[in-house]
């Protein structure tokens, strides 16, 4: 009989996988060891990359150009709408009744208007209310509006017209905590983050309810992003949106919370933010966007406006007041509720913000880059001083020399000269570039670098190198002046062959293909002769022209070769400008600028460009010269001037034209200002048109439109004045005279020349006072 086995508790089996599950808790623990350490050290990584960033300079702030400011006084010739042109050009607004500092209303003959502090080298000029009053086309009264006091200067805040961006091309008005108005504060928290005083960077709360409000939505229509973290999207990081970057960006909110009070990261955020566009250049920052939406400081917007900046946080684009209006109105709707509903404003503002119309910004001008032919010239000066990162990151201000009212003027007149000029049959592309300058002090007022005024491409006033045919002629007859000759002397007009360069044949011949025989030396150059010219050059060494061109204040040596008596050689309307200045300003020169000061980003003053002198040719030299060029105009080839400006003006000039009518130009000058007008095509073909018939017609138009002041030369000492026997002369240009008055240099008039009782010019000079030769002898003194 078998015998049953006895069995005892039944074991549990032995668990064969427990190595293996050993193995995988190290494995585990190791990970997230190595993922703790990962952690620690990409955040150690990111929380110093938010230190360096956040401690050291924030932002690159532009440097930004201003115009020159407008200093008003009894008596300046002025009219209400040319006042009030330049206001809306310095983001003035136009009220009913101007209370805030950049506004102004018009009445008839009467403006008032409320000026902006600004900080000038000289000191901070407050802001003030004031009351101009016109009579015809002066100011006839500048008072106090509060007080009636009366008011002898009144210096308006320069427009700003330009900066100097590094690559991203973003401008800001950087503000301190103080500067943001409370209401904007309430009001961005009530909108973006109401538990910022209370989170840690992030908010959990607003995440939840986000994400709720999206699924009950069905797309996203609500964000769970604090300040901190926007902040760190838009200071840090990219726009793409992915997990990895969100992870970032909330780690990293965390860390600047760490690192940095509230107010700091408020203050970075306002400053940061993007708002608009303004053309090439992103608008960051409630304190920009307030001045290119409402032509307003912050502090002074209304509780209408700040919901509308709020507002645009959510799409500066989609929600752009001046092409969305609809929209515009909607979102600042949704957030004057949202402050209603937050307790920030009453329901007496509510309502009263509701009912404000979007302000239309149809006059509204653009600060960034406005003439930009203009700043490149300011440019290039800055380049010779300062480094690149100097003008784009250290919020420089530059004032310059920029006359708005002489740039507007330049602009209009010249597109509309050469349209005319294109209707009467000549070329369809013509093209121009202007400079205009003051006569006296050598600043450039206005630069035209072509008839598209915004137009950043080829700057034509700069760059184009053109030949500039008789503009050269009167440094021809400096230099004969120099060597012996008088204004009476006698040259010949007549035909000649000379070698020029290679040994070629150069047959130069007049305009009118005529020869005018034995003329005397003003009549050369006033009727612009050439073949006269050619044989004075050369009589007197075309070596000496040359040099004397340099001297003139063009920089570059020229080749000797006969053709340059005849303005062979190209030159850029800059430098025909700088030439001619050393003549208006008799024989001073002068060189040309276009910065009066730069000051730093809290106006402490870097450098001012004074002004510079230094007497270059005699000034009885230049005032025969200068008699010469004003007959140009009386009674040359400039005399067309005369439809367009009064004899009485005695306006000084010179026209040029070179071969195959390519280029038309005309300089001249009057008793304050001095201008280069150049017209021609980009192709280098004939224009048809001669310095008469073109850029005389421009210059005319631009300078009428300026009402100049009368040219009255300044006699120097060791002047006298004879009338010169004109019978012996060819009667082509004199018509029939047989004398007439002409200045000589003491000891050098002719025989037989009758001298007159007294200078004609003596009683102007002592009617006029303080001319420009006594202007810059004083100088030296």
């Amino acid at each position: 009989m078998a015998t049953k086995r006895k069995t005892g508790p039944k074991k549990a089996p032995r668990k064969k996988y427990r190595p293996l599950r050993a193995a995988f808790l190290k494995l585990t623990l190791l990970a997230l060891l190595i993922g703790t350490v990962g952690f620690i050290v990409y955040g150690s990584y990111l929380d110093k990359t938010i230190r360096r960033k956040f401690d050291g300079k924030r932002w690159s702030i532009p440097a930004v150009v201003y115009a020159r400011p407008l200093e008003l006084y009894v008596d300046l010739a002025l009219t209400p709408e040319t006042l009030e042109e330049e206001l809306q050009l310095g983001g003035y607004r136009r009220e009913q009744a101007a209370k805030d500092p950049g506004g102004y209303e018009r009445g008839g003959n009467v403006i008032r208007l409320v000026t902006r502090d600004f900080a000038f080298a000289d000191g901070l000029e407050k802001s003030a209310a004031v009351t101009v009053s016109f009579s015809g086309q002066r100011i006839a009264s500048i008072k106090r509006t509060d007080s009636g006091e009366t008011l002898p200067l009144v210096r308006l805040d320069p427009a700003r017209i330009g900066s100097f961006h590094p690559r991203e091309h973003e401008d800001r008005i950087l503000l301190a905590r103080k500067d943001l108005p409370n209401l904007l504060v309430k009001t961005l928290i009530a909108v973006e983050d109401r538990h910022f005083y209370r989170h840690f960077g992030v908010d959990p709360l607003a995440v939840i309810r986000a994400m709720f409000a999206n699924i009950r939505a069905g797309e996203t229509v609500q964000g769970g992003s604090t300040l901190t973290q926007q902040l760190v999207k838009n200071f840090f990081l990219d726009n793409r949106r992915t997990l990895w970057r969100k992870i970032n960006e909330a780690v990293m909110a965390v860390l600047l919370e760490m690192h940095y009070s509230k107010d700091e990261i408020l203050t970075a955020y306002a400053n940061e933010i993007f708002l608009g566009q303004d053309g090439g250049r992103a608008v960051h920052g409630f304190g920009l966007a307030s001045q290119f939406y409402f032509r307003r400081d912050l502090a002074d917007i209304s509780p209408a406006q700040i919901a509308l900046l709020v507002g645009l946080i959510k799409g500066p684009s989609y929600y752009d007041p001046r092409r969305h209006v609809d929209r515009c109105l909607q979102r600042r709707q949704a957030v004057l509720d949202m402050m209603l509903a937050e307790g920030v404003i009453d329901r007496e503002a509510h309502k009263t913000a509701l009912a404000v119309k979007i302000e239309e910004g149809d006059t509204f001008q653009s600060g960034f880059n406005r003439y930009p032919a203009f700043l490149a010239l300011v440019r290039r000066h800055l380049d010779r001083d300062y480094h690149e990162e100097d003008l784009t990151t250290d919020g420089l201000k530059i004032l310059t020399t920029l006359d708005p009212q002489v740039q507007m003027q330049v602009e209009r007149e010249l597109s509309k000269t050469l349209a005319a000029l294109e209707k009467q049959g000549k070329r369809q592309d013509l093209e121009g570039a202007v400079v205009v300058s003051s006569r006296e002090g050598g600043e450039i007022l206005a630069v035209a670098g072509g008839r598209k005024p915004r137009d950043s491409g080829f700057n034509r006033a700069l760059d184009a190198m053109r030949p500039i045919g008789s503009l050269i002629k009167p440094a021809v007859y400096l230099t004969a002046l120099q060597n012996g000759y008088t204004l009476a002397s006698p040259v010949q007009d007549v035909a000649l062959t000379l070698d020029n360069e290679g040994g070629k044949k150069w047959r130069p011949a007049n305009f009118d293909k005529k020869e005018h025989g034995r003329v005397p030396l003003y009549e050369a150059l006033a009727h612009s002769y050439n073949l006269a010219t050619v044989r004075t050059g050369m009589d007197i060494g075309v070596e000496k022209v040359a040099a004397n061109v340099r001297l003139l204040g063009v920089d570059r040596d020229f080749p000797p070769l006969p053709s340059f008596l005849l303005g062979a050689a190209p030159m850029t309307p800059l430098e025909v400008s700088q030439m001619y200045q050393t003549l208006a300003s008799g024989g001073f020169y002068l060189p040309q600028r276009v910065i009066g000061e730069v000051l730093t980003a809290d106006n402490k003053l870097v450098k001012r460009y004074g002004l510079s002198v230094e007497q270059r040719f005699g000034p009885e030299l230049v005032f025969l010269l200068n008699t010469a060029l004003k007959k140009v105009v009386s009674e040359g080839t400039g005399r067309g001037l005369g439809a367009y400006l009064p004899d009485s003006l005695q306006a000084a000039g010179k026209t040029g034209t070179s071969d195959d009518l390519r280029d038309s130009w005309f300089v001249g000058f009057t008793g304050d200002r001095l201008g280069v007008v150049w017209i021609g095509c980009d192709d280098n073909k004939p224009t048809g048109l001669t310095g008469a018939t073109g850029a005389l017609v421009a210059w005319g138009n631009i300078m009428r439109s300026l009402h100049p002041q009368v040219l009255e030369l300044a006699e120097p000492p060791g002047i006298e004045w004879g009338k010169a026997d004109l019978r012996g002369f060819a009667q082509s240009g004199s018509e029939g005279r047989a004398e007439l008055l002409l200045p000589f240099i003491a000891g050098s008039m002719p025989q037989g020349a009758e001298r007159p009782s007294a200078s004609p010019l003596v009683e102007k000079i002592e009617d006029a006072g303080a001319s420009i030769f006594n202007t810059i002898r004083g100088w030296f003194r």
